[in-house]
């Protein structure tokens, strides 16, 4: 881990130096979804690191988390925006479902 991520005026991902990254995350809306079910909270992310702890895949930048119910801190990460959307709405679907399976 090491490589840091902002978002450009796209919404796209690019590196950038430590500094250029501390000054954004100060500031930057990460949160691309956040979905209540009852007292659970389902949150989607873009983490702004690459949790991928590889130079050889792609960079891991975004994250599902789960707060709460039986499912609670159970996480899912991704490489891309769009699979973080399908994975926020999976994980929606597996809390209103009573769904237990981490997969």
């Amino acid at each position: 881990m090491g490589r840091h991520y902002i978002l450009d005026q796209n919404s796209l991902p690019i590196e950038a130096d430590f500094i250029t990254w501390a000054r954004w995350f100060e500031t930057a809306n990460r949160t691309l979804e956040k979905t209540e079910v009852g007292d659970v909270i389902i949150s989607t992310v873009f983490l702004g690191l690459d949790h991928s702890f590889s130079e050889t895949t792609h960079p891991i930048l975004y994250e599902t988390m789960i707060f709460g119910g039986p499912l609670d801190e159970f996480q899912w990460r991704y490489s891309n925006r769009e699979s973080a959307l399908l994975g926020h709405a999976r994980a929606v679907a597996k809390v209103k479902a009573g769904d237990t399976d981490d997969g």
